[in-house]
C-alpha cells in the first residue's frame, strides 16, 4: 500500500503554488529538456506535442499546478489519473521509466528556482512525485495484466498487416489491420484507441494514437486517419501505407468508451474526424441491438470532407431507433439539402438543447477541441450532470501529469 503523504510535505508543496503559477512552464521545458537527453526516453513521447510551440509543456504545467493545489485532496484527480494510468499503457511506459522523470523534474526545478528550491522543498516534491508514481505503476500493472490475460489480448508491440485501405473522404482514410500471427485480437470497449509505433525513414520513431472506429469482432481492428498538412505520421499513412504494409501496435486502451450497460437515451455528437470513435459506438449499438433511442449528429465541412457518411446512414437504418443528422458547414454549391446533408452551418446551441433529451441521455463526444469545449459547455450549461458527458479530445491531456 502507498504510504500515505506525510503533513509537512503537503504544506511545503502547497507552499510552492505561487513559485509553480510564475515559472511553471520553464520547470517543465527544463524537464523534458533533461529527458530527451536519452533517446530511449525521448522516443515514448509523441514529439509532436513537445517544444516551445508544442502543447504538451502547457498540458504538463497545469497538471503540476493542478496536483499541488489538490494534494490535500487527491480524490478530485482520480479521472486524471485513470486518463494518465491508460495513456501510459498505450505508449508502454513501464515502472523503470519512472525514474528517469523524477531526476528530471527536481533536477528542472532545482535549475530554475535556485536557491529557492531548499533541500527541504526538493525533498517534499521528491515524495509527492512517488506517491503519485507508484499509484500509476500500480494502475498501469492492473491494465497490463487484463490486456495480456484477455482472448487476443497481449504486452508490447505487436505486428499488424494492414489488409485494406480505404478512402472515406477527401480527407480520411481507413486502415483495416490484421495480426500478422494470424491470432484473434482483443475486444476494445467502443471509444478506445490503439497507439503505434511508427518508423518513418530518416525519422527518430513516432508514437501515435488512433481511435478505433470499428466495432469490436475479434479478428481485425479499423482505424480512420485524417490527413493533416503538417502530421508527420498522418501524410506518411495517407502517402506510403498501403495494402500489405506492417505497423507495430499497443494493445487497445482509453478511459473513454460506450458504457457496458445502455440504460438511458444516446447522442453521439461529433465534429470533424471525431466521428471515429463515435462509428465505433454506433457499430456496437446497433450490433447489439440496443433498445434506447439514439442519436448520431456529425458536423463537417462539406459533401467532400464527410467521411462514413454511406456507411452510417446503412447502420440507422438497421438499428430500431436510429436518427442521424448530418451539419455541413459549408456546403458545395451543388449539395442538396436534405440528400448530402440535414442542415447547413454549424450545431448551434439552441438546436443542440432543443432536439436532443438533455433531461435524460447520455452525450459521448469527440471532435476538436474548440468544438469539444463549446459542446461541454453548452451541455452542462443546459443542466446535463457532468456524469452525462463523456468526451474525448485530440492532442496531448491538459490533466494531471500526462505523458
Amino acid at each position: 500500500m502507498n504510504q500515505l503523504l506525510s503533513e509537512q510535505t503537503i504544506a511545503l508543496v502547497k507552499a510552492t503554488v505561487p513559485a509553480l503559477e510564475a515559472h511553471g512552464l520553464d520547470i517543465v521545458r527544463e524537464m523534458y529538456s533533461r529527458m530527451f537527453q536519452n533517446p530511449d526516453i525521448r522516443d515514448l513521447f509523441n514529439q509532436s506535442h513537445h517544444g516551445d510551440s508544442g502543447s504538451q509543456p502547457r498540458a504538463l504545467t497545469g497538471a503540476i499546478l493542478a496536483y499541488a493545489n489538490n494534494i490535500d485532496n487527491l480524490g478530485a484527480l482520480a479521472p486524471a489519473v485513470e486518463r494518465i494510468a491508460q495513456k501510459h499503457v498505450g505508449l508502454q511506459i513501464l515502472p523503470e521509466h519512472y525514474p528517469h522523470v523524477a531526476e528530471a523534474l527536481l533536477g528542472a526545478i532545482k535549475a530554475v528556482l535556485g536557491d529557492a528550491a531548499t533541500d527541504e522543498i526538493l525533498a517534499a516534491w521528491g515524495e509527492a512525485y512517488w506517491f503519485l508514481a507508484n499509484i500509476l505503476i500500480a494502475r498501469e500493472g492492473r491494465i497490463y495484466t487484463e490486456q495480456k490475460d484477455m482472448t487476443g489480448g497481449w504486452n508490447g508491440w505487436r505486428d499488424f498487416r494492414v489488409e485494406e485501405v480505404v478512402r472515406e473522404s477527401s480527407v480520411i482514410n481507413s486502415f483495416i489491420l490484421r495480426p500478422a500471427d494470424g491470432g484473434p485480437v482483443m475486444a476494445h470497449l467502443p471509444g478506445q484507441y490503439l497507439t503505434f509505433w511508427l518508423e518513418i525513414p530518416g525519422h527518430p520513431p513516432l508514437k501515435r494514437n488512433y481511435s478505433i472506429s470499428s466495432a469490436p469482432n475479434g479478428e481485425t481492428y479499423r482505424i480512420s486517419v485524417k490527413r493533416e498538412p503538417q502530421g508527420m505520421a498522418s501524410r506518411w499513412l495517407h502517402d506510403a501505407v498501403g495494402t500489405g504494409a506492417m505497423l507495430k501496435v499497443a494493445a487497445p486502451a482509453g478511459e473513454f468508451f460506450l458504457s457496458e450497460h445502455v440504460e438511458r437515451p444516446i447522442v453521439l455528437l461529433s465534429g470533424g474526424v471525431g466521428l471515429t470513435p463515435m462509428v465505433a459506438m454506433l457499430e456496437s449499438l446497433v450490433k447489439n441491438g440496443a433498445d434506447v433511442p439514439v442519436q448520431y449528429i456529425h458536423g463537417t465541412h462539406d459533401r467532400d470532407t464527410h467521411a462514413m457518411r454511406d456507411h452510417v446512414r446503412t447502420l440507422a437504418a438497421k438499428g430500431s431507433a436510429v436518427q442521424v443528422t448530418d451539419f455541413h458547414q459549408t456546403p458545395l454549391a451543388d449539395e442538396i439539402e436534405g440528400q448530402d446533408f440535414d442542415a447547413a452551418g454549424i450545431i448551434t446551441d439552441e438546436w443542440l438543447v432543443a432536439n436532443t433529451p438533455v433531461a435524460q441521455a447520455d452525450y459521448y463526444i469527440c471532435g476538436p477541441r474548440p468544438f469539444l469545449r463549446h459542446a461541454v459547455s453548452t451541455l452542462s450549461l443546459a443542466g446535463v450532470p457532468a456524469t452525462r458527458i463523456h468526451y474525448e479530445f485530440f492532442g496531448p491531456a491538459d490533466e494531471l501529469l500526462a505523458a
